[in-house]
């Protein structure tokens, strides 16, 4: 399990995946600036959830522990060799001068734990405390830097702020508004935007993933341009629960009480994790997008009441994580004022 943990079905793990798709200027850009000798220390790539931030920083860090001298590096990132030396130790994750950050494994539930910890940065700390035996550059990948708890986020600032010699972060975002501004600060933006259709269509074949009929249509309308929607979406039965929801919203009574206990069985069931998190998602994005709604047409009234409740979404999320409550209750709450 391990560091795969988190990884949706259909999709590649990033340290194995030697598909990229439009990013070009990305990529352009580190090669360019990694030549130049004058690299910024800490790069934050931002962008939505699944659209190749995570490929993007190991196709990176290939490029670097294979040149380590910036001078001869060549100006362009090349696929990784999964035959070469680097190529087989990151794909592995076994280089000792590449380190991945990223949600540790709960070794009694086999769960990814809800956030990156201390613990976590501690190992960053021992990692460049060791001397590298190739005198290559060092590169820690926080994935993401948005899963760091408080305390691992004050950790990681303070290495941030004296980084070692031939140290390199690779700090990845999906919500960059909610980050530090400390942290922030310390790094160098690289914003990625979502994939565009045909990027999109080329990342899916890539992975053997087909969209056709009517499928196609809606689902690439919910996409969002983000490969990993499309797969919660297809696999994790992400249409099915957003017409659910939609089709609850729709009823009265006694009726939508029955379509609540449906959607929360569904979401609530073991295993269910995956979905659970799709919806959670969509209904930040239902909220949100009435509130903007309410703001356009001035009902101001209105347009903070969806706020308030995005607000006590998050806060009963919060809560039930951090005292293990029911989850069935938990979301039937949830239900029950998203269709007030």
């Amino acid at each position: 399990m391990g560091e795969d943990a988190h990884i949706l079905d259909g999709a590649i793990p990033p340290a194995r995946n030697p598909n990229l798709f439009g990013h070009q200027a990305a990529e352009e850009f580190l090669a360019r600036s990694y030549r130049t000798g004058k690299a910024h220390h800490a790069i934050l790539i931002e962008g939505p959830e699944g659209i190749g931030k995570a490929t993007l920083a190991f196709r990176f860090a290939a490029h670097v522990l294979s040149h380590p001298d910036p001078e001869t590096a060549p100006d362009q990132l090349a696929i990784p060799d999964p035959e070469s030396a680097i190529g087989r130790q990151i794909a592995s994750g076994a280089s000792h001068n590449l380190l991945h950050l990223t949600r540790p494994v709960d070794e009694k539930s086999g769960k990814q734990k809800t956030a990156i910890t201390i613990d976590e940065v501690r190992r960053a700390g021992h990692f460049f405390s060791q001397t590298s035996g190739t005198g290559n550059w060092r590169i820690v990948i926080i994935d993401p830097v948005d899963d760091l708890n408080r305390n691992a986020a004050n950790a990681i600032l303070k290495i941030l702020e004296e980084p070692p010699k031939r140290a390199m972060f690779l700090v990845l975002s999906h919500a960059p508004g909610k980050l530090l501004p400390t942290i922030r600060s310390r790094c160098l933006p690289l914003r990625l935007s979502p994939l565009g259709e045909q990027d999109l269509l080329r990342a899916l074949e890539a992975l053997g993933v087909s969209i056709e009929g009517r499928t196609r249509e809606t689902v690439l309308a919910m996409s969002k341009g983000s490969v990993s929607q499309v797969l919660k979406l297809l696999n994790y039965g992400g249409a099915d629960i957003v017409s659910a929801f939609n089709q609850m919203l729709a009823e009265e009574g006694p009726a939508a009480r029955r379509a609540m206990h449906r959607l929360s069985d569904v979401l609530s069931a073991k295993d269910a994790d995956v979905a659970l998190g799709f919806f959670l998602e969509h209904l930040g994005d239902h909220l949100s997008d009435r509130a903007r709604q309410a703001a356009f047409a001035g009902d101001l009234a209105a347009a903070a009441r969806m706020a308030d409740l995005a607000s006590e979404v998050g806060e009963k999320v919060t809560v039930s994580q951090a005292y293990n409550l029911d989850r069935k209750q938990t979301l039937l709450s949830i239900l029950e004022a998203a269709h007030r």
